[in-house]
């Protein structure tokens, strides 16, 4: 080994892995004690929000209309059927009220509640068990009533679509039982099923003949035993 190739080796060895190592330590200890971010992948709007800066029934609330949310936009979006939404689309008047309340006014309403919530230095109780002025709610009910309404509106709009798709099938299976209980079909099935009687009464009378075969003066040609002269 020459001075070079060890010079390299111990440079590896005491430097480059030692460093390598605090890193990784680094990054793996404030990974585990970074707190928990929640994503709402539906509402990009509303960014990674701490999960301990929202109560459960937020979160519960949140999720319902992430999920609720994603699936209308789907529906009333994608109106091509094409599997995305992109300008071959049609927009609409659900679609636009969607897009409003999941980019704009949920957020809204979260971020209101944040800066309430940070108002406390403590653990945030504040927004929680104190009533706003002039009202009877705190200001966490306040954000669970907006959060309500839009959850009500997405479930009338899913019951809506629901409704909607089903008087399509309805629809389509009333054409399809007039269009093939037609006359002219009926007429059809009748020529077939007289048909396929001729044919049936047809090889009976052949089976008939090939069972009691007659000679040429018409008589049947079957002798019975006792006939016959020995």
């Amino acid at each position: 080994m020459t001075q070079l190739t060890a010079m390299f080796v111990m440079f590896v060895l005491y430097g480059v892995l030692p460093a390598a190592g605090l890193y990784l330590g680094y990054r793996g200890i404030k990974k585990v004690t970074a707190p928990k971010m929640l994503e709402y992948k539906a509402m990009p709007q509303l960014g990674y929000i701490p999960e301990k800066s929202l109560p459960v029934e937020v979160k519960t609330a949140l999720d319902q209309i992430n999920d609720k949310g994603e699936k209308l936009r789907v529906i009333y979006g994608d109106t091509n059927n094409d599997g995305k939404i992109d300008n071959k689309d049609t927009v609409n008047e659900t679609y636009v009220m969607i897009q409003n309340l999941m980019d704009r006014h949920v957020p809204l309403a979260v971020a209101d509640y944040r800066r309430l919530h940070d108002l406390d230095v403590g653990d945030g109780a504040l927004a929680d068990s104190t009533k706003i002025k002039y009202s009877n709610v705190t200001g966490k009910e306040a954000l669970l009533d907006v959060l309500s309404t839009i959850n009500t509106q997405f479930d009338d709009s899913l019951n809506a679509s629901y409704h909607q798709d089903g008087q399509k099938l309805l629809a389509t299976n009333r054409y399809l039982q007039k269009r093939f209980n037609s006359p002219a079909v009926d007429a059809d099935i009748q020529g077939l099923n007289n048909a396929d009687s001729a044919i049936v009464n047809h090889s009976n009378r052949e089976i008939e003949a090939l069972e009691n075969p007659t000679d040429a003066s018409g008589k049947s040609a079957n002798t019975n035993a006792k006939d016959i002269k020995l």
